[in-house]
C-alpha cells in the first residue's frame, strides 16, 4: 500500500503505475463519494495495457487515508493534496481526468499550477443556482440521517442506466436498517465540506484540450443548456455524449470509456 504523509496522522492512499517511455500517465480523481475502486483494476489495466501510466487516490475521508478528527475536509484541502500528490509523484505527462465533482477538483488543480496535457471531465459541468444548493444539501441531509448507503438507495434511479440499476436492484435494496454515521465519519465530513465548493469556475482559462463526457441518464446533474454555455467559453473542448450511461460512465460503459480516454491521449500528443 502506498500513502502520502500530508503531516502526522494525516496521508493519502494512492495506487501509482509508471509509463512507457513516451506515453502519458492517466490521473483519475475521485467523486465526492468514490474511491480507487471505481479506476484500479479493469480501467487503469486496460490503459497499463496500452503502455500508457495511472494514478488513482482516495481524498482524505475516504477509504485507507488518515485524517484527523478537527481537520475540514474542504474542497480546498482535496485541491491541495492533488496538487501535493502530484507534486510529489511526478508522473510523466500528466493526463487528469476527474469524475463528477472530482472533475472540478482537477481543473482547480491544473490553474493552482498542476502540470495537465489534457482534461477529462465526466459529467462535471454545472452551473451555481438555487437548484444546485438544493440538491447539495439534501445529499448531506440524506448522509446525516443514514450514510452513504442512503444517498445512494435515493439518488440512483435518477443518475444510473437501466442497465447499472438493474444490476443493483436486489443488493441494494435490503430491509438493513440505515444508521446515522457520526459526526467524524469522513464520507459524511466530505459531503458537509462540499458545500463550500465554488461552481463558478473560469472555464475560459482552460487552456489544455478538453474532453467532456456526459451520461444521457444523469438526470440529477445534467442541464443540457448549462454544459453547452460552458463548453463554449473553453477555447479546446470536445463533448463525447453517452445515451445510453449515466452519471458513472466508468462503471457503466467502461471499454468505450477506455477507449475514448485512448483516443485522446492520442490527441494530446501521446
Amino acid at each position: 500500500m502506498s500513502v502520502l504523509q500530508i503531516s502526522p496522522g494525516e496521508e493519502l492512499y494512492y495506487e501509482y503505475s509508471a509509463p512507457a517511455a513516451g506515453q502519458i500517465t492517466f490521473v483519475f480523481v475521485n467523486a465526492l463519494t468514490g474511491n480507487t475502486g471505481m479506476w484500479s483494476g479493469g480501467i487503469c489495466g486496460r490503459l497499463q495495457r496500452a503502455g500508457h501510466g495511472t494514478l488513482c487516490y482516495n481524498f482524505r475521508g475516504q477509504e485507507k487515508t488518515q485524517f484527523a478528527d478537527t481537520t475540514a475536509l474542504t474542497p480546498a484541502l482535496i485541491v491541495d493534496d492533488l496538487c501535493a500528490l502530484l507534486g510529489q509523484i511526478k508522473p510523466p505527462a500528466p493526463l487528469l481526468v476527474g469524475l463528477s465533482i472530482g472533475g472540478l477538483f482537477a481543473a482547480q488543480a491544473y490553474r493552482a499550477g498542476a502540470d495537465a496535457l489534457g482534461l477529462v471531465l465526466i459529467n462535471t459541468l454545472r452551473k451555481p443556482s438555487q437548484r444546485l444548493d438544493w440538491i447539495n444539501q439534501s445529499m448531506v441531509r440524506l448522509a446525516r440521517l443514514g450514510g452513504g448507503r442512503l444517498v445512494m438507495t435515493a439518488t440512483m434511479p435518477m443518475i444510473a442506466s437501466p442497465d447499472l440499476l438493474s444490476e443493483m436492484w436486489e443488493p441494494t435494496l435490503t430491509d438493513e436498517p440505515y444508521e446515522a454515521p457520526p459526526e467524524t465519519d469522513g464520507l459524511f465530513r466530505l459531503m458537509v465540506g462540499s458545500l463550500q465548493t465554488d461552481w463558478n469556475f473560469p472555464y475560459e482559462k482552460l487552456d489544455r484540450p478538453v474532453l467532456l463526457m456526459t451520461g444521457a441518464h444523469d438526470r440529477v446533474f445534467r442541464i443540457n443548456a448549462d454544459i453547452a454555455e460552458l463548453k463554449a467559453r473553453m477555447p479546446d473542448a470536445e463533448e463525447q455524449r453517452y445515451p445510453d450511461a449515466g452519471h458513472l460512465i466508468p462503471l457503466e460503459k467502461p471499454i468505450r470509456f477506455c477507449e475514448e480516454l485512448l483516443a485522446f491521449a492520442h490527441r494530446c500528443g501521446a
